[in-house]
């Protein structure tokens, strides 16, 4: 089996190119999106409520994630609720700590259950998955982002704390585990194979997609094919 299909795992758009979101949405792929200020700074989104409410006139009937961008947790609890009201389908991202390294989870314990769709983000260890999971309203619908790639650009291997993770939240049935920073379409894979319930995934990846179990043979061949042909057309010659 080739292609999607083959995946149960639901992948969310990572970004905040509005005209990309809704490309994305109409093309059907997408359960979700995920945006943070850096992909938003990176995108020129200027005014940040007017940004989040057209991407919700977009796309009114799956789950977007908004971040709060206070450092204090009585500046993130007025954001978060003002956040909420944008729309049913917004998740409000929570960084696990603030800049000072203080865990926010008591702001999550309080926004949880009371009812409002969390994304705590910007998690790395266990330790960070053991005291979200312990404060998370069972009954409130959330998602708690690993961020995988990142793990693995310090030269650890993710797999074994995001299998460790659904475990973790099992016990919190309305709880998805998330893959985030996605590198490569191994990935998917990856959060496949380890039982996340998303993953955040790039234009770029998804375009990989279709390769996914592909013959090794065949490709070998398409990339002497490929070499062969740029160096054709490039007029190089060994005399």
């Amino acid at each position: 089996m080739t292609g999607l299909s083959q995946f149960k795992i639901k992948l969310f758009a990572d970004g905040a190119d509005l005209n990309g979101m809704i490309e994305e949405y109409k093309k059907g792929i997408a359960s979700g999106f995920t945006t943070n200020p850096t992909l938003m700074k990176k995108a020129g989104v200027k005014n940040y409520e007017e940004f989040a409410k057209a991407a919700l006139k977009a796309i009114p009937n799956l789950p977007i994630s908004f971040e709060v961008f206070s450092d204090d947790l009585p500046g993130m609890e007025r954001e978060a609720r003002k956040i909420a009201g944008w729309g049913k389908n917004v998740y409000i991202k929570i960084p696990v700590t603030n800049t000072k390294g203080e865990s926010t989870a008591p702001l999550v314990k309080k926004l949880s259950h009371d009812g409002l769709k969390l994304n705590v983000t910007a998690i790395l260890t266990l330790d960070q998955v053991k005291t979200v999971a312990k404060v998370l309203s069972p009954d409130t619908p959330s998602i708690v982002s690993i961020f995988a790639g990142r793990i693995a650009d310090t030269g650890r291997d993710p797999m074994p704390i995001m299998k460790d993770a659904v475990k973790i939240l099992k016990p919190l049935p309305k709880a998805e585990l998330l893959w985030a920073s996605t590198r490569e379409l191994l990935n998917l894979v990856q959060a496949e194979s380890c039982g996340c319930h998303i993953i955040t995934i790039t234009n770029d990846i998804l375009q990989k997609v279709p390769q996914v179990g592909k013959d090794l043979d065949l490709l070998s061949l398409e990339t002497v094919q490929m070499f062969y042909s740029d160096a054709q057309s490039a007029g190089y010659k060994i005399l």
